[in-house]
């Protein structure tokens, strides 16, 4: 999983931290989510829907992956205490954040934070599929809802992809940030996977 190559300066540790599925799944999120947010602006209710359900898989596998996946792709590697999601936004501020070749505790946050918000926008977009369209997976609940509710569920699916663009918004300036901080190009790993980091060099004798 990890590979090591010398360096003349000291050692240069190459680590594979992101897998192909969540390169996949990262990339294939940025623009489905793009997309699905100017097909909704334009009015252009079929390639919305299905963008949408092309999202929603994505999603479930990515929860799948979550507990399945690879070491830095699991859940459980980027659960951290208060004290330790204090302590790192502290540092970031400070300029000196610990290093992590994984997700790190904001980032960590970030992820669930954006995790929650898809879920609650594809199951209003859902609902709303249902109840005004009548179409979709959740068609059977048609009857089910008054008209009030119906709306309520139209413009609480309209409202949250702006909380999304915010996300995305703070999202870039933490990538930009820890780039900067970290000295390591994370747009690269998440296209390649890979993440360096020098080493001290050993003194030989």
């Amino acid at each position: 999983m990890r590979q090591e190559n010398d360096n003349i300066e000291g050692r240069t540790v190459t680590v594979k931290v992101w897998d192909r599925f969540i390169r996949v799944f990262h990339w294939t999120l940025a623009a489905g989510f793009a997309t699905a947010f100017i097909s909704g602006e334009v009015g252009a209710a079929a390639l919305h829907v299905w963008v949408g359900y092309l999202l929603c898989v994505m999603v479930a596998l990515r929860l799948y992956w979550g507990f399945r996946g690879s070491e830095y792709a699991r859940f459980r590697s980027f659960f951290f205490s208060a004290g330790e999601t204090l302590a790192y936004v502290r540092g970031m501020f400070a300029g000196q954040p610990k290093h992590y070749f994984g997700h790190n505790p904001a980032g960590a946050l970030m992820v669930f934070a954006m995790l929650a918000l898809l879920l609650l926008i594809f199951l209003s977009g859902l609902l709303t599929l249902a109840a005004i369209d009548y179409e979709g997976p959740l068609v059977f609940l048609a009857n089910r809802v008054s008209d009030e509710a119906s709306y309520a569920f139209r413009d609480l699916h309209e409202f949250l992809p702006i909380l999304g663009l915010i996300l995305v918004v703070l999202h870039l300036i933490g990538v930009a940030a820890g780039s900067i901080q970290h000295k390591e190009n994370l747009v690269r790993a998440m296209l390649t996977g890979k993440k360096r980091k020098n080493t001290p060099s050993i003194p030989t004798k």
